[in-house]
C-alpha cells in the first residue's frame, strides 16, 4: 500500500517535470518573441510617421498586420499632440521661440482612424507638421497560454492583466504633404 502511493506521487511528479514545466517555458518564450515583435513594429511605425510627417493607411495596415501575426489581439491607441502656434501680437516673425505660447491639442485614436480608415469612405493620410508629437500605445487584450498557465499554477488572477505592452513616442521632424 505504501509503495503504491509513492509510485503514484513519483509518476505525478515526473509528468509535471516532463510536460508542464517545458510547456510553461515554451509559452514564456513565445510571449517574449511576441513582445519583441510588437516593440519592433511599434518603433518602426512611429519612426515612419516621424520621418514622413504623416500617418498613411498603408503604414497603419502593415503595422496592424505585423502585430496580429503574433496570434494575439491588441488594443492600439494613437495619440497625436498637434502644435498650435500662437506667436503673440508683438512680433512680426512666426518663430515659435519668440513671444507667445505654444499650445498642444490632442487628437485621439478615433479621430485619426476616421481619416486613415473611414467607414465606407476613401482612406487618406493624416498629415502632421514639424513639432507635433505622436504616441502609440499597445497592450494585448487576450490571455496568452503563458498567462493561463501562470494563473492556473500560481493563482495570479486578474481581468485587467496583460503580458505584452509597449509605448513609443517621438516628435515629428517633417511636415507631411
Amino acid at each position: 500500500m505504501g509503495d503504491t502511493v509513492i509510485v503514484i506521487i513519483v509518476i505525478a511528479l515526473s509528468v509535471v517535470l516532463m510536460f508542464v514545466f517545458p510547456l510553461m517555458t515554451m509559452a514564456d518564450r513565445t510571449d517574449d518573441i511576441a513582445q519583441l515583435t510588437i516593440e519592433t513594429a511599434t518603433s518602426d511605425f512611429v519612426n515612419s510617421i516621424v520621418v514622413k510627417g504623416k500617418i498613411t493607411p498603408e503604414d497603419y495596415q502593415s503595422f496592424l498586420q505585423t502585430i496580429t501575426s503574433t496570434g494575439n489581439t491588441y488594443d492600439v491607441e494613437i495619440e497625436v499632440q498637434v502644435l498650435d502656434e500662437n506667436p503673440g501680437k508683438k512680433t512680426t516673425q512666426t518663430d515659435r521661440t519668440t513671444i507667445g505660447e505654444n499650445e498642444y491639442y490632442i487628437i485621439t485614436t478615433s479621430q485619426v482612424l476616421d481619416v486613415i480608415d473611414p467607414d465606407g469612405g476613401t482612406p487618406k493620410s493624416y498629415g502632421l507638421k514639424e513639432g507635433d508629437f505622436v504616441f502609440v500605445r499597445i497592450k494585448n487584450t487576450n490571455q496568452t497560454l503563458a498567462q493561463q498557465l501562470k494563473n492556473f499554477f500560481y493563482t495570479v488572477v486578474g481581468n485587467d492583466t496583460y503580458s505584452q505592452s509597449t509605448e513609443k513616442g517621438a516628435m515629428v521632424k517633417a511636415t507631411g504633404k
